[in-house]
């Protein structure tokens, strides 16, 4: 005799667990249930008002004047990135940052900086 695994003896009752609501579940239920439980991965995108921006633009100034190394978080693709480097110059027509940190040059776009601190 096969030993059923998913049966489970409760008192006199013989239950199944999960498996008998499975036929009921449709395939754009299960798609609709995958996509709600991987909007949970994603990180908010922070709203800067006026004010933050000014001071994300000083300190970035102040940063680049001093070449001293700065700790970016930055917004992209949902989740936030953390990046550490010396800033090396500020590309105000292209919006960019160009930062140098151990394994090279990096570019950052000044649109998805969200934050900036001075390590030194």
């Amino acid at each position: 005799m096969r030993v059923n695994k998913h049966l489970k003896q409760i008192g006199g009752i013989k239950d199944r667990g999960l498996i008998k609501w499975q036929g009921m579940m449709l395939t754009e239920h299960v798609d609709l249930i995958r996509a709600w439980y991987d909007e949970d991965k994603y990180d908010a995108k922070p709203e800067l008002d006026e004010y933050d921006l000014q001071l994300l633009q000083k300190e970035l100034i102040l940063a680049a004047q001093r070449k001293c190394q700065v700790k970016m978080e930055s917004w992209k693709d949902k989740k936030f990135h953390y990046h550490i480097g010396i800033i090396q110059e500020l590309n105000a027509h292209r919006n960019l940052i160009v930062y140098e940190d151990p394994a090279g040059m990096h570019r950052l776009s000044m649109n998805e900086l969200t934050a900036l601190q001075m390590i030194d």
